[in-house]
């Protein structure tokens, strides 16, 4: 017979209730409250009647979903990423752990505490300031610092603010370097060894203070006077140019004077050789000539003075242009300007050749020869 059948003996409801008919959902709903109660330690409330009697295990339940949840989020909490360009401290209660780098991790959170650092991204820092050089003048140097991180570990414990301590170091660097170098340095050419020789000091002090940064390049900007003593500097400026430029031109000029008159020089000296040298040449010859004509003196001197004589005479009359003549039986001289002859003959209108020339010079040569020769005559006569 089933249990829901009129008449006899009903069997026992299935779902306990007895005669009270379908199952009820609150009496489920505390019975499922009871076995997690029974999981989570709760007690486990009684078998009376009433909605009244599930109600001291509600609070550990939630407990339990609340707990349960934290967890979890705490959990999640503890994942994070790390990038390319980073890498991360792990400080476990305050105390150093470990670096990670790139990639996803995980460390328990409120124990771990992850302090991500950038350590190839370049970074930089400018800084300016009056310094005094060497030479006592005051320049104003602006300067950029290109550094990155190379030890991340270093850069977060060792030092507070590390790059507090870079601004201070460079500061310091730069200063030492400047007044040691002159005016000239500082703003010419040599900043580009200012530049090199305050990276590398830089650097000695940034791993003295263990701060982990690494100085990429030092970079000095153009350097000016402080404003007030700039219309100064500008002449001053200025009259070192016009000296420069002096000096160019001084060293210009030089250079094309001291080769030409070296050139003068060498030629004075090749000519002055030459001459000594044909001066020695011409002694040594008429030495030889005048033992070659000793010894034929010696030998016939009647003929070599005669000899010598008409070479003299010969050597001096052919290079005169004037001819004196002997006329016989006179006592005077005629002279005959050849040169005049000549000059008149080269004067007059119409171009004459040599032989033209030569006989009008013997025609005037005769012409006064008669002359002279009918003078003497006449002379001659008067005093007979």
């Amino acid at each position: 017979m089933a249990w829901n059948e009129p008449g006899g003996n009903k069997p026992k409801d299935p779902w306990g209730g007895g005669d009270q008919g379908p199952p009820d959902l609150e009496e489920a709903l505390k019975k499922f409250q009871d076995k997690l109660g029974g999981i989570f330690g709760g007690s486990r409330s009684g078998s009376g009647s009433g909605s009244g009697s599930g109600r001291p295990g509600l609070p550990l339940n939630l407990l339990a979903l609340v707990l349960v949840g934290l967890l979890i989020f705490w959990g999640a909490m503890g994942f994070y990423k790390v990038d390319e360009q980073e890498r991360g401290v792990i400080l476990r209660l305050g105390r150093y752990s470990e670096t990670v780098g790139p990639g996803l991790h995980w460390n328990p959170p409120f124990v771990d505490n992850v302090t991500r650092v950038m350590v190839t991204t370049e970074r930089q820092y400018t800084s300016r300031g009056l310094m005094l050089t060497q030479d006592e003048n005051i320049v104003e140097l602006p300067l950029t610092v290109q550094y990155n991180i190379a030890d991340a570990k270093s850069f977060v414990l060792n030092v507070k603010d590390p790059e507090v301590s870079l601004q201070h170091a460079t500061d310091s660097a730069l200063r030492h370097v400047v007044g040691s170098s002159t005016l000239d340095m500082a703003l010419g050419e040599g900043r580009q060894l200012i530049g090199d020789e305050v990276k590398l000091r830089l650097q000695n002090y940034l791993d003295d203070y263990a701060t982990g940064i690494q100085i990429i390049k030092v970079n000095i900007q153009e350097g000016k006077p402080p404003a007030a003593v700039k219309e100064a500097f500008d002449d001053v400026v200025k009259a070192k140019e016009d000296e420069e430029r002096l000096k160019n031109e001084a060293q210009a000029y030089a250079n094309g004077i001291v080769p030409e008159a070296r050139g003068r020089a060498q030629r004075m000296i090749e000519e002055a050789t030459g001459y000594r040298s044909r001066v020695v040449s011409e002694a040594e010859g008429d030495a030889q000539r005048f033992e070659q004509l000793l010894t034929e003196y010696q030998k016939a001197p009647e003929v070599t003075r005669e000899r010598l004589y008409i070479d003299a005479m010969q050597d001096v009359l052919s290079r005169s242009s004037k001819v004196m003549v002997d006329v016989e039986g006179g006592n005077n001289m005629m002279y005959l300007p050849l040169d005049q002859l000549m000059k008149k003959g080269a004067e007059s209108s119409s171009p004459l050749g040599d032989d033209e020339m030569v006989r009008r010079v013997a025609e005037e040569v005769l012409s006064r020869l008669r002359r002279q020769s009918n003078t003497t005559s006449a002379r001659r006569g008067e005093g007979r």
